[in-house]
């Protein structure tokens, strides 16, 4: 598993995988930036609903205290959402990823694969749906951590446990889909879930790091391929016939 993460951190600098790089960023940025813009106007009107609500209950004298809260209540918002990107990094990339496993994965395989059968490309719209589902599960997964975190140290745990199953189910079965039908993928996934899951927990650790998670897309394809490869049977050497 090791060798499998150094091989998919050595490609990730070959010039195949930087017009890959170069697009996956530029994705999750947009992805970051419109979510980031959605949770700011909803907590402006927040605010606002919640300003104009304690100044009808406390009267006309209350406006100053009221403006002085909500300017405090929007700096919190403003490291809220910075906190916030951090947490919906894992299911942006996951989203991400399903735009470009393909590309991806075509380059390891070649790479690293060659005397294998190809992998046949996952349908645009399969594949997304997969990325989409991930994310969501991952939001709604986060939420319910999210307690924890105020309590030190266990809820960085629990992110990081979350993430590592979360992560690791989405990449391999996006790589195993390459070889398998969706459903044989994600039982391949379950049959093999302590190794997939310990394979999350690099993924884990990788979207961790500020910035480089960026590129958690290419890694974590990259890896679970290798990772594919060592779990999937493979198949019979045809026989020759005398």
């Amino acid at each position: 598993m090791l060798d499998a993460a150094i091989k998919a951190l050595a490609q990730m600098f070959s010039p195949p995988f930087r017009s890959v790089l170069l697009k996956a960023v530029a994705l999750a940025l947009a992805l970051l930036v419109v979510v980031g813009i959605a949770l700011h106007r909803l907590l402006v009107w927040l605010v606002d609903a919640g300003g104009a609500w304690l100044e009808t209950g406390a009267g006309p004298h209350a406006h100053g205290p009221v403006g002085a809260l909500e300017w405090v209540l929007a700096i919190l918002a403003g490291f809220g959402l910075i906190a916030g990107a951090v947490f919906l990094m894992p299911a942006v990339t996951s989203l991400v990823a399903s735009f470009f496993v393909d590309e991806i994965a075509e380059q390891v395989e070649k790479s690293y694969y060659p005397a294998d059968p190809p992998g046949t490309v996952v349908p645009l719209g399969r594949a997304i749906l997969e990325g989409v589902k991930a994310a969501l599960l991952a939001f709604l997964v986060y939420v319910g951590a999210l307690p924890f975190v105020l309590v030190a140290g266990l809820g960085v745990v629990i992110f990081f446990f979350a993430n590592a199953y979360l992560l690791g189910r989405v990449y391999f079965e996006l790589a195993a889909m390459r070889f398998h039908s969706p459903t044989e993928a994600k039982r391949l996934r379950r049959l093999h879930q302590p190794t997939v899951f310990a394979g999350g927990m690099f993924i884990a650790a990788f979207v961790s790091i500020p910035i480089v998670s960026l590129a958690t897309p290419l890694f974590g394809t990259a890896f679970m391929v290798h990772l594919h490869k060592r779990l999937a049977p493979r198949p019979e050497p045809a026989t020759q016939s005398a």
